[in-house]
């Protein structure tokens, strides 16, 4: 039995049908546990009470946005967004100005135990240092000040910077440092001149990542903050009293936190795709 070219060309396609189906299907059941949590705390945020603690769940409902309308109300919601966007960027600024010099260190002399320091400081969990912090902060009078906020949230984006950019560096080519050096750049300047520009893709990953770690940091805004430094993460714990939890209004605070880092994210996603990937193919 012999096969006709159209009959190959025909299995060809199929097969190729199938393959991008399979690959399709892949990456949807891939992304489910990641994309059913936010969907469904965005319906809980559209639900009202009664429809939330509904047995079964009501996937069909009318629309409200009395959650909405609560989370706005709060007096307090501008100066918590405020304090978040002030610690947010301050700690993960500072973090990438102190974390390029040593990163690029580390990864320039091989300083493989310094290397090691770093992912220990970022592996520690937080709740390690919140008796330190909450004794020195109390002792200087600092407790419940941007400054001191932002102190503690360097103990998240400085490891994290300083971790990520000593693989970007290691990536980097030394033949170009080399050249730049014997051009006149002193080692400084072949960092400022040479190597940022070439390693700018890691370096918006570890401003993306950070301010995201920062910006949803619940822990130490709850020990080390007080009244006046409260960020947005307070808002969703401020739905629960002694006697209920809002959980439609938790969901619109959840949401309304989660939607800053998640527009950023879509407006730089292909920095962060190039960043991710940078230095993966070499030749």
């Amino acid at each position: 039995m012999t096969v006709t070219t159209s009959q190959l060309h025909a299995r060809r396609i199929w097969k190729r049908r199938l393959n991008s189906s399979l690959f399709y299907l892949l990456v949807i059941v891939s992304m489910l546990p990641f994309v059913l949590p936010f969907v469904w705390m965005l319906m809980n945020s559209l639900k009202n009470a009664l429809d939330i603690t509904a047995i079964p769940p009501k996937l069909v409902f009318v629309p409200t946005l009395q959650n909405y309308r609560k989370i706005v109300s709060d007096p307090n919601l501008l100066l918590y967004f405020r304090n978040s966007a002030i610690i947010a960027l301050g700690s993960t600024s500072l973090g990438l100005i102190l974390g390029l010099p040593a990163a690029y260190s580390i990864a320039r002399y091989r300083q493989s135990q310094l290397s090691l320091g770093v992912l220990l400081a970022r592996i520690i969990p937080g709740m390690s240092l919140l008796v330190p912090w909450f004794i020195f902060f109390t002792f200087t009078r600092l407790r419940d000040t941007l400054v001191a906020m932002t102190a503690t949230h360097l103990t998240i984006t400085l490891p994290l910077a300083i971790w990520i950019m000593i693989g970007f560096f290691e990536d980097f080519p030394r033949e170009l440092e080399d050249a730049a050096v014997v051009d006149g750049c002193s080692v400084t300047g072949a960092l400022l001149r040479v190597a940022v520009p070439i390693v700018m893709p890691g370096i918006i990953v570890s401003f993306i990542l950070g301010f995201t770690f920062s910006w949803n940091n619940f822990l130490y805004s709850m020990m080390i903050g007080g009244p006046a430094t409260r960020t947005l993460p307070v808002v969703a714990y401020n739905q629960i009293d002694m006697y209920r939890t809002d959980w439609g209004a938790m969901a619109a605070s959840a949401f309304v936190l989660t939607l800053p880092v998640l527009l950023i994210t879509l407006f730089v996603q292909r920095y962060i795709v190039r960043g991710l990937t940078f230095g993966a193919v070499k030749g």
